[in-house]
């Protein structure tokens, strides 16, 4: 007879998925999170801890924001100005959001992509921030073990995004240094047959434009090959679109909605667009997420599970009243723009001053950073071990490669975008340091092994063979011995 309450031995009192490593946090790219936050830089409280620069967050214009809402009080329901719209902010609201909202977002999207391309309010579905908006398509476009290409380097948080509750898979389509990690025909077929030869259905690709990590735009040729391949194929092009207002230098910046608007061929149902406002405005706390889709079907059901991660209605009336002054809008992009890069000149002219370089980017909040001449080895494991380094005696929270899904050991996302001109000089001054030791190190090892290659050669050759060293050529009265003394 069982006891009620009495747990079964083989009983699992939770959930697969409250029990398993989905999430993703067991990588090196949330440890290095964790290390932060046990010992967080501060200038003046802690100014030997851990610098933040894995967050990829914009806080170079917040000023702009800030200054914004002080001139514009009417704006939020929380003050005396604009306190006479509680009542109706505050009430139930429709999960298709507040149509000023809608608008003003579809507009907003229209001017970061440079007005090349058309935005329709009725296909805005809101979301509980970029997260919620890639899984909601994850929900939408793929049932339970069925895979999504998506090249690689990636952004780690697309295997938690993506993966975790939907159980889609992600496979990867390799790219290399070679060509600037750039997406090409032949790398798209290879992934695919592979996938199809291990009898998995793709349902479609996935990608990030601007790239996060590589921080680089994507031409238009590629795309052009991206919708061809995924009309081709019969499954769905999926757009992460949250860097595109963070592009600070040329070329300039393609959204896929403009290839399609150019493309007749093109089967519109297949492309969908994921978009947020925690990059380009950077306001990631406010947690708005955008898709927009082309497909009626995909629209009504993200709509329906829209419930699960709506945005506050008190934030969509802020951000209506904020985005839809067209004054504001335009001059906070180019200003955040000039800001962002000019940020990203002085730190990579820093690293330059050491020797390390990074891949041309112009565009996000990060910088793919090249330390393979301080590897050992071409591995991960030294790519780890240069990492936890970094980290716990530089004190400086980057992030690998090989959390990115990157197949070549040595290279590193750093972000430079979430401190203050202070701390970045700081973060300079530790990486200088740093590089400056490890090349000491070097040449002192070189010269170890050049004395050791000349002692070597000094030595009469009958010393080499170890069938001569006798007990009675190591005694006290060896001329190897008085050599060394």
């Amino acid at each position: 007879m069982r006891i009620y309450g009495e747990e079964h031995p083989n009983q699992q009192i939770l959930s697969r998925i409250a029990t398993n490593d989905g999430h993703g946090e067991n990588s090196s790219y949330f440890d290095g999170w964790k290390a932060y936050e046990k010992d967080p830089f501060h200038l003046t409280d802690n100014p030997t801890g851990v610098i933040q620069m894995g967050l990829a967050e914009n806080q170079l214009s917040l000023d702009l924001i800030r200054d914004w809402m002080k001139k514009n009080p009417q704006a939020s329901i929380c003050t005396e100005e604009g306190v006479s719209e509680f009542k109706a902010i505050a009430n139930f609201q429709d999960y298709h959001g507040l149509p000023a909202f809608r608008k003003a977002i579809a507009q907003f999207m229209e001017k970061v992509k440079g007005g090349r391309a058309r935005f329709d309010p009725d296909r805005i579905v809101m979301s509980g921030g970029a997260t919620g908006a890639q899984e909601t398509i994850a929900f939408c476009l793929a049932d339970p073990g069925e895979a999504f290409l998506i090249p690689t380097p990636y952004y780690p948080g697309f295997d938690r995004d993506f993966r975790w509750r939907t159980g889609v898979q992600l496979l990867p389509i390799h790219c290399h240094s070679s060509n600037k990690f750039k997406i090409t025909q032949a790398a798209l077929e290879t992934a695919y047959r592979k996938a199809r030869n291990s009898h998995i259905r793709v349902k479609g690709i996935v990608v990030t434009k601007p790239s996060n990590p590589l921080g680089t735009t994507m031409d238009r040729d590629t795309l052009r090959t991206l919708v061809s391949f995924v009309n081709e194929k019969r499954m769905h092009l999926v757009c992460d679109e949250v860097f595109s207002g963070t592009v600070f230098d040329k070329p300039s910046y393609v959204s896929v909605a403009e290839v399609i608007q150019d493309d007749p061929y093109c089967d519109r149902d297949l492309i969908h667009i994921a978009y947020s406002l925690s990059k380009d405005l950077g306001v990631p706390g406010f947690r708005v997420g955008v898709i927009y889709s082309y497909n009626d079907a995909v629209v009504s059901c993200a709509r329906k599970m829209s419930s699960f991660g709506l945005v506050s209605s008190q934030t969509q009336h802020l951000l209506a009243s904020m985005l839809g002054d067209e004054e504001f809008t335009t001059s906070f992009l180019a200003t955040s723009r000039t800001r962002l890069c000019g940020r990203r000149r002085v730190f990579t002219d820093g690293l330059k001053r050491v020797g390390i370089h990074c891949l041309d980017g112009n565009a996000g909040l990060f910088c793919w950073m090249d330390l393979r001449p301080l590897l050992k080895e071409a591995t991960v494991e030294a790519e780890l071990r240069l990492w936890r380094v970094i980290i716990n005696d530089v004190k400086l929270n980057i992030s690998p490669g090989s959390s990115f899904h990157c197949s070549e050991p040595g290279w590193f996302r750093v972000c430079f975008a979430n401190m203050d001109d202070t701390a970045m000089k700081i973060a300079l001054r530790r990486i200088e340091n740093f590089v400056y030791r490890e090349n000491d190190a070097a040449v002192q090892a070189k010269n170890k092994r050049k004395w050791d290659e000349t002692l070597r050669l000094s030595l009469p050759r009958r010393f080499e063979d170890p069938t001569i060293m006798t007990p009675h050529l190591m005694s006290p009265h060896s001329p190897l011995v008085q050599a060394a003394t």
